[in-house]
């Protein structure tokens, strides 16, 4: 790594809407395997997905504040703006915590296409004077809807201020390479990174969670994480990613 350079860690889960592989909705078990087994203290950044309920109108279902002590995060979408509705957590399920060290330049939210509402959270950070882009989103499990959705995202991107960019979370695409939707083509941009398997949680062979880097992040590493907690508390595992991001300039 460049001196240049700074780093990112990073960690996405989708958390099933606190339903565990014993079919029981614990949204407090939840919260402990994550304080617990799935943030450390060097996490920076943290995207969830299923972290509202499914139906309208989305409500939450997370003890934010207890997370924020426990994890030494901040809960960034306190603003009704950033969420679905009054008495939701996230965006559609995405749910975002920044260490209080990285300024938050933006928080916004897009509106994407589905049979599913799906929708995704664009942050604009700062870590020590270098600019990037964190999306969190979560795909549908279609494929042309992956299509439909990540070229919304890369007409939004097109219309912003360039940045080094990480696009995480639950991309339901099996496929390392990552087929059409995740394809320069569609987003605009060459979005790539490493693709370990993270579903399903006890035996994975998908890589459906990704982090993916481009216009000067790199995606230098990315783990799935095991514990006895994680393998019961979702369907799927967390994936940590360690992200490089080039100076400016």
């Amino acid at each position: 790594m460049s001196k240049h350079s700074s780093t990112l860690s990073c960690v996405s889960w989708n958390i099933h809407r606190g339903r565990g592989e014993d079919s029981i909705i614990n949204p407090k078990r939840t919260a402990t395997v994550l304080c617990d087994e799935v943030c450390s203290a060097e996490t920076e950044v943290l995207v969830l997905q299923e972290a509202d309920e499914e139906l309208p109108p989305h409500r939450g279902f997370l003890d934010i504040s207890g997370i924020e002590d426990r994890t030494g995060l901040r809960y960034v979408q306190t603003e009704a703006q950033s969420r679905w509705g009054e008495h939701s957590h996230g965006f559609l399920g995405v749910v975002c915590f920044v260490h209080p060290a990285i300024e938050i330049e933006a928080v916004r939210v897009l509106d994407m296409p589905g049979h599913c509402h799906r929708g995704a959270v664009i942050l604009d950070l700062r870590k020590a004077g270098q600019a990037i882009r964190m999306i969190g989103t979560h795909l549908s499990l279609s494929q042309a809807l992956r299509i439909v959705q990540m070229r919304t995202l890369g007409q939004h991107l097109f219309r912003q201020p360039a940045r080094p960019a990480v696009l995480c979370g639950d991309l339901n695409e099996w496929r390392p390479w990552g087929g059409l939707a995740l394809s320069r083509r569609i987003l605009g941009a060459r979005f790539s990174g490493p693709a370990p398997p993270t579903f399903p949680v006890r035996k994975p062979f998908l890589p459906l969670d990704r982090f993916l880097s481009a216009g000067g992040a790199r995606v230098e590493r990315a783990t799935a994480l095991d514990g006895p907690g994680i393998r019961i508390a979702s369907d799927h595992r967390p994936l940590a990613a360690r992200i490089v991001v080039d100076a400016e300039g």
